[in-house]
């Protein structure tokens, strides 16, 4: 399978703080990397760099075929590749469930209404809220709120989706919902990097997982490295039970 992402000796600063200090990863097409690691380690300035969120200062960023590093990166096109979910769901309150998720197809693609309201149908099935079309956000809960999330950036049909901490502000009920959501995108071979502090699903669904610490990629390889650490650093983190 093809690599879709590759992080070459990426470096990014704010101010004299440096969030990442080098660090190097990829991904192939079809599939699920999870990046795991302490609070301030560079996970999600990692993520956001990958979607152009944030410009590095050294390295390269390759992502479907886009050069992100490049100053002439056409943003707009990046992001009809690339999907991304936050820990805040970010649905436009005023809207329903559809209206929300049909904006973008509309706007951006300029699809047909119809064909862009039996595309918001199609999404809503693949995260189980069908039933929610009609519904506004604040009649959601926070894990029918975050699916709908997921479900709008489904609709622009991606090569790939970015998760960052998505279920870090639900309880355990909801975010079982949401993971199964992931969990089944994935078996269904969506390629997806997910920030995320679920060390089961991380370890379960990954092919690929990577501890980040202090802004550097301390261990990468597949979940079972989790069961048997090699870094001190990572010991500790999996010892915390975090």
């Amino acid at each position: 399978m093809s690599v879709i992402v590759e992080l070459k000796n990426v470096h990014k600063r704010f101010g004299r703080d440096e969030v990442l200090r080098g660090i190097s990863m990829s991904v192939r097409r079809g599939e699920v990397l999870a990046i795991i690691g302490p609070s301030g380690s560079g996970k999600s300035t990692a993520l956001r760099c990958i979607d152009a969120l944030e410009s590095i200062h050294q390295g390269e960023i390759h992502v479907c075929g886009h050069q992100v590093h490049s100053a002439q990166l056409n943003r707009r096109q990046l992001r009809q590749d690339v999907g991304i979910v936050f820990q805040s769901y970010n649905l436009f309150p005023h809207l329903t469930v559809e209206q929300n998720i049909m904006l973008a197809p509309l706007e951006v693609k300029k699809m047909h209404k119809n064909e862009a309201r039996q595309l918001a149908y199609d999404v809503l099935s693949t995260v189980g809220l069908i039933d929610k079309l009609d519904a506004y956000p604040e009649q959601l809960s926070g894990g029918q709120s975050q699916r709908v999330a997921i479900a709008r950036s489904l609709a622009m049909k991606p090569q790939l989706m970015l998760f960052d901490e998505v279920t870090s502000s639900l309880d355990p009920q909801l975010t079982g919902e949401v993971l199964e959501v992931m969990r089944n995108l994935a078996q269904a071979g969506m390629t997806m990097i997910l920030v995320t502090h679920e060390m089961a699903f991380a370890r379960q669904v990954a092919n690929t997982v990577v501890f980040m610490h202090e802004g550097r990629v301390r261990e990468i390889g597949p979940g079972s490295m989790l069961d048997a650490p090699q870094t001190d650093e990572l010991k500790a983190f999996v010892g915390n039970g975090l």
